[in-house]
């Protein structure tokens, strides 16, 4: 499992260029972790939809059937994918830009990351670590078009612990410094992810849900659709509480389900992730890396010669 992200992010380099239609890319990345992974249910695959943020879009963004976006030689994509066998999920992302004016914007959020991660380990306090990455993120400048930008830590996003099928565990690893006094323990897992921007770094919620989680200890609720339960049980087998994707729901062979699904949110079985962007024209990166605590080291399960 731990060298299947590295392959996958190795073999991606090829074919993800300018002009490449987002939803391809994404099945290919995705169809190669399923091979590479040995898919078998719930046993072994992917952790969560392939994201493909751009530009401003920090993330959950993944094509919707019939999304004709291209890569463009100017956008900044956030690519954001895991695989997991048994619910242990390896987490990791990558920003990917040709114009090398972004360098910089990059190299800070690559160093916001690290930084994280070398800061981590047991009894590390969470909000300290948030205070290390800030530190580093925002010691950095780009200059874009004539106009000079310091990169912000982007607020309302975080690291994370990762509990067997579930991406998103009970800690928050902030980007900023906080008085958040919570440590770290032995044996758990964590993402730590950064996010930098030129915008404002406040995030909102804006366009199309593409993301979706069956929400952990979900209500038992009479569902009134029969797509409501039909569409839940294929949840339950399929993906139990690892996020998924329409494209996933496309793929499984389900029809007709958006009204479905709607009846699921709002009755809180599944939690609607939609696009979590900073504002229009400003630029978005990411890096991430999932590590785990072991008595004696911090292992870095994701790490590769890239990054």
């Amino acid at each position: 499992m731990l060298q299947v992200h590295r392959q996958t992010r190795a073999w991606a380099t090829s074919f993800i260029k300018p002009g490449v239609l987002l939803s391809e890319m994404c099945e290919k990345i995705e169809n190669n972790n399923r091979k590479l992974i040995g898919e078998n249910g719930l046993q072994a695959g992917l952790g969560f939809p392939t994201g493909c943020s751009l530009n401003h879009v920090a993330a959950h963004y993944t094509p919707n059937a019939g999304d004709k976006t291209v890569l463009k030689y100017d956008d900044v994509m956030k690519i954001d994918f895991g695989t997991h066998v048994n619910g242990r999920i390896i987490d990791s992302a990558y920003t990917v830009a040709f114009n090398p004016k972004y360098d910089n914007l990059l190299q800070a959020v690559k160093d916001a990351t690290n930084s994280g991660v070398r800061a981590a380990g047991i009894d590390a306090r969470l909000g300290e670590i948030g205070g290390v990455i800030q530190e580093v993120m925002e010691s950095y400048e780009v200059e874009l078009d004539g106009k000079t930008y310091r990169v912000k830590s982007c607020r309302g996003l975080s690291g994370h612990s990762i509990n067997p099928y579930q991406i998103h565990g009970d800690k928050s690893v902030p980007m900023v410094k906080t008085s958040d006094p919570t440590k770290m323990e032995e044996g758990e897992v964590y993402a730590i992810e950064t996010f930098g921007t030129t915008g404002r770094g406040q995030m909102n919620v804006d366009g199309e849900c593409s993301h979706y989680q069956k929400t952990v200890n979900a209500p038992r609720v009479a569902l009134r659709l029969p797509s409501a339960k039909s569409l839940l049980k294929f949840i339950d087998t399929t993906f139990d509480t690892l996020p998924f994707c329409r494209r996933w729901l496309d793929r499984g062979g389900q029809t007709k389900y958006l009204m479905g699904l709607k009846q699921l949110v709002d009755n809180g079985i599944v939690t609607a992730c939609p696009p979590l962007v900073d504002v229009k024209g400003s630029f978005v990166a990411q890096y991430e890396h999932t590590f785990i605590l072991r008595p004696t080291c911090k292992e870095v399960l994701s790490r590769g010669d890239d990054y």
